[in-house]
């Protein structure tokens, strides 16, 4: 795609795009959905859609770097910036979507990439995929946030009767 026409596209779209693609109903359902996941693991999961990259990311585009490398450093950036690396047993999850490229990225910290391999990861964002262009927003988010747990419960699963704090919010970033 020409340089010119991303950077406009990505500069025509808001957070109200995002706005649209996950409203505040949807938003508030996800979340609690998210929250009844941790319950079940000792793990956290986040979830990030954004419309579009910031203008620096775009620059870099093709000629420094290709656009997944590039969508990939965003989700690293957003990890960071929501501080999944920092939980207690370092099983943090970012599932991060970018509106205006249709990407979507999974972020897994070291414990959890460590026990759970690409291939199993690519086939959630394979399925995310799949229910987004389909216009399935909720269903999609709802059924990777449900594999993702599988995953953890799998690998970390919570122990009975244990309580332990949310080290992260529950929230889904809409930006």
């Amino acid at each position: 795609m020409n340089k010119l026409l991303r950077i406009f596209k990505h500069r025509w779209m808001d957070r109200s795009d995002t706005l649209r693609a996950v409203p505040d109903s949807m938003a508030e359902r996800i979340a609690r959905r998210v929250a009844a996941s941790e319950g079940r693991h000792t793990g956290e999961v986040r979830l990030c859609v954004e419309a579009s990259l910031p203008l620096s990311y775009l620059w870099r585009i093709d000629s420094e770097a290709p656009l997944a490398q590039v969508v990939r450093e965003r989700a690293l950036t957003w990890f960071g910036r929501l501080r999944i690396w920092d939980t207690e047993h370092n099983n943090g999850v970012l599932i991060y979507v970018l509106l205006a490229e249709h990407a979507i990225e999974f972020v897994a910290d070291r414990a959890l990439s460590r026990r759970v391999g690409q291939g199993d990861w690519q086939a959630i964002v394979d399925r995310l995929g799949v229910r987004l262009r389909s216009g399935e927003f909720e269903d999609g988010l709802t059924q990777a946030l449900e594999e993702v747990s599988a995953l953890l419960v799998l690998n970390f699963p919570a122990e009975p009767g244990a309580v332990r704090p949310n080290e992260l919010p529950d929230a889904v970033v809409r930006r």
